[in-house]
């Protein structure tokens, strides 16, 4: 066994730098509000030769029990073999963020191709703000046998690898050259992950010859340690300025971003619009900070949001940003908030976001920030009629919605609209269960329509919208919340980037329901493109016509066949009953599902009154693009010169 028990006189334990990192892992926890976890649940692996016998031995001698020798115990950081890298970081991503950024997974890929492939994975990780450790394979550090196989060669300097292209991607970057710089790395990597400000990918590249070479680590490296996630409490003078601005306030408005839901404030946000009388707009990364059927829940706002909620913005003479970035989707790119004279109060634990917009900055915790605030705005609260029109807002907004669930779009053309599709997911889909989505049209009409019942019901990733991320995403979402049931909601588009994953869900016994909306095409982006005058050029999924246009006839793609073949039980529906009935049969099984419908490439969701800076060309010969640049200037000249 390479691994030697330490006695008391001695201090070191000789181990391979793989070995001292899974060792490692198995160590940390994390604690927040006197609650202590494993901070790590797993590693996904794919293995190749820069890591099949480092990382990967290390990790089957952990599960063999040998790591678990009398002072350490065995492994409980299982391994899961993934299928494709970025996958694999999607569904670390998925995990992480159901829970609550205070446990996550590792990923580790071998050498070239196989890390480059988490790149994406990275960004989304870093942009969303989610903890994941990532852990490439890169090029022999002794360069005995360099060039190797994957090794990109550079001429002026031998010391650069593909793996650099992780620095801007990721919250820390390292890469161990000697055995001696693991521990700083991996304590550094760790300061990264549990920081509720700095948190997102953390990459430490491992060549493939140190993984295996040996070095005597000192012990306390290995002993368990716990990470306390910070509440950053706010300075009182911040505080008061913040109040002291909402006083003042005749019509405001609160965005409830991320950081409501990672900061498990719900209960304190509910506690203070109640108590103010305040009315909550919701981001992509907010929804379900608050109920949707509360009387002072306006749903989701900006580009993408509700007729209830941007009506507010429009007339905000003060805005109160929670846990948001403030992203253009948010702010209708900066046109959503027309008060001449709004003022803004952020509240963010990240200084970045705690200064937009020239706000009064409060930077601390989301939930320890607004306790502070309820106690010092006690005795305010906005007029009846503001409480009045924001409830009266958002029961019609509800009867809007309803509509558009019941519309008989299906029933009438047989293909049904996506928004009778999401009607049915929201119909069967219990208050704890969860709503899986990412990118195209779907993550727009969940956000103005999905009626949201619980803080985590909701998971859109919205940062970087990432075709692909559905399926590996909501895989970790059922890893990390085995009680509830996971629905994935996903457009062909997005399911031909990445369906390999549903071979990982069998593998591991991991239930998801796949809704598959198959619409022969990109409804997001088409109706962009003719909304912007270029008239769904390039967004459907159809033969090339003798003209060399891709016009011809829909593609003979079964994806009900492919599902199946990747071993899944999967469901052909087309009516609404059809797939109430198919949604309900599969919360009763034990097993994943795919339900595969139909729907119209052209249906639309309800407009909420939004709007999403996209440029048009400033000058063609196309009438549509003349027409399309008219109507985009218009509505550039409402956008407000933020800072």
């Amino acid at each position: 066994m390479s691994a030697v028990p330490p006695n008391p006189a001695v201090q070191t334990v000789r181990l391979t730098v793989s070995q001292a990192v899974v060792r490692f892992l198995q160590a940390q926890f994390s604690e927040r509000d006197g609650v202590r976890r494993p901070f790590f649940g797993g590693v996904f692996g794919i293995f190749g030769h820069g890591n099949v016998a480092g990382v990967g031995q290390a990790l089957l001698e952990a599960e063999e029990g040998a790591l678990g020798d009398g002072w350490m115990p065995p492994a409980r950081v299982p391994y899961m073999t993934g299928r494709n890298e970025q996958a694999m970081v999607h569904a670390a991503v998925g995990y992480a963020r159901q829970q609550d950024r205070l446990q996550t997974l590792a990923v580790t890929a071998s050498v070239g191709p196989g890390s480059t492939n988490m790149l994406t994975g990275a960004a989304l990780a870093t942009i969303n703000r989610i903890p994941v450790l990532l852990l490439p394979s890169d090029v022999f550090a002794t360069r005995v046998a360099s060039p190797v196989l994957q090794e990109l060669e550079q001429p002026y300097g031998y010391d650069v690898s593909v793996n650099d292209a992780f620095r801007p991607l990721s919250k820390f970057f390292d890469r161990v050259w000697r055995p001696e710089q693991l521990s700083s790395a991996l304590l550094g990597a760790m300061r990264v992950l549990t920081d509720p400000a700095e948190t997102g990918a953390a990459t430490i590249c491992l060549p493939e010859d140190l993984q295996a070479e040996a070095w005597d680590f000192p012990v306390e490296l290995f002993r368990e340690r716990t990470w306390r996630i910070a509440r950053p409490v706010p300075e009182q003078v911040a505080i008061e300025e913040a109040a002291a601005l909402i006083r003042t306030a005749k019509a405001p408005l609160l965005v409830a971003g991320g950081g409501v839901v990672y900061s498990q404030a719900t209960e304190a946000l509910k506690t203070f619009v109640e108590a103010t009388g305040i009315p909550v707009g919701q981001s992509q990364a907010g929804k379900g900070a608050i109920r949707y059927d509360h009387p002072l829940s306006l749903g989701a706002v900006g580009s993408t949001g509700t007729t209830a909620a941007n009506e507010i913005a429009a007339g905000a003479d003060v805005v109160i940003g929670v846990g948001t970035r403030y992203s253009d989707f948010t702010t209708s790119s900066r046109t959503a908030f027309q008060n001449p004279d709004v003022k803004f109060v952020n509240v963010n634990v990240a200084a970045i976001d705690a200064v937009k917009h020239a706000g009064v900055a409060v930077q601390a915790d989301a939930k320890v920030a607004l306790e502070a605030l309820t106690a010092e705005l006690a005795g305010f609260t906005t007029s009846d009629a503001h409480r009045e029109r924001a409830a009266r807002l958002n029961r019609e907004w509800d009867e809007v919605v309803e509509s558009f669930f019941h519309s008989g779009i299906g029933e009438r053309t047989g293909l049904l609209a996506q928004a009778e599709v999401i009607g049915a997911v929201d119909e069967v889909a219990e208050d704890r269960d969860v709503v899986v989505c990412a990118a195209g049209s779907l993550p727009g009409d969940l956000h103005c329509m999905w009626r949201s019942r619980d803080p985590k019901q909701y998971h859109v990733e919205y940062g970087y919208s990432c075709m692909g991320y559905e399926i590996p995403g909501g895989i970790g979402v059922a890893m990390a919340a085995p009680d509830r049931d996971v629905f994935i909601t996903v457009g062909d588009g997005s399911y031909l980037m990445m369906p390999t994953e549903l071979v990982t869900a069998v593998q591991e016994g991991v239930k998801v329901i796949v809704v598959l909306l198959q619409n022969h095409g990109f409804a997001s982006i088409g109706a962009l493109s003719e909304q912007h005058g270029s008239q769904r050029y390039g967004t459907k999924y159809r033969r090339r016509t003798p003209e060399g246009r891709l016009e011809g006839d829909k593609l003979p793609v079964d994806l009900a066949a492919n599902a199946e073949s990747l071993g899944v039980r999967t469901v052909r529906v087309d009516t609404r009953k059809e797939l109430v009935e198919a949604l309900q049969e599969a919360k009763a099984s034990s097993e994943s599902t795919v339900v595969h419908v139909e729907t119209d490439l052209y249906s639309a969701a309800p407009d909420g009154g939004g709007w999403w800076d996209v440029p048009v060309s400033e000058v063609s010969h196309l009438e549509s693009t003349r027409t399309a640049r008219a109507w985009y200037e218009e509505r550039k000249a409402r956008q407000r010169p933020l800072l």
